[in-house]
């Protein structure tokens, strides 16, 4: 019974070895001005708006590259 998910856990080592890697994508902040307000607004938000922002502000000042 073991010796299945022993044998599946090598094979899936293997295969992700050889795959190239997922994502790759590289922000800079380095020499930005802007504050978090400025960036986020004053009000609160939550976690999911807070990435909406987060990427609109890196697209539209073109701080990320792959």
């Amino acid at each position: 019974m073991f010796g299945i998910f022993k044998k599946g856990a090598k094979k899936a080592a293997k295969k992700s070895g050889s795959k190239k890697a997922f994502g790759g994508y590289s922000i800079s902040f380095a020499g930005r001005k802007e504050t978090m307000e400025q960036v986020f607004g004053s009000k609160p938000i939550g976690p999911s708006e807070m990435t909406k922002r987060i990427w609109k502000f890196v697209k539209s000042k073109r701080l990320g590259s792959r």
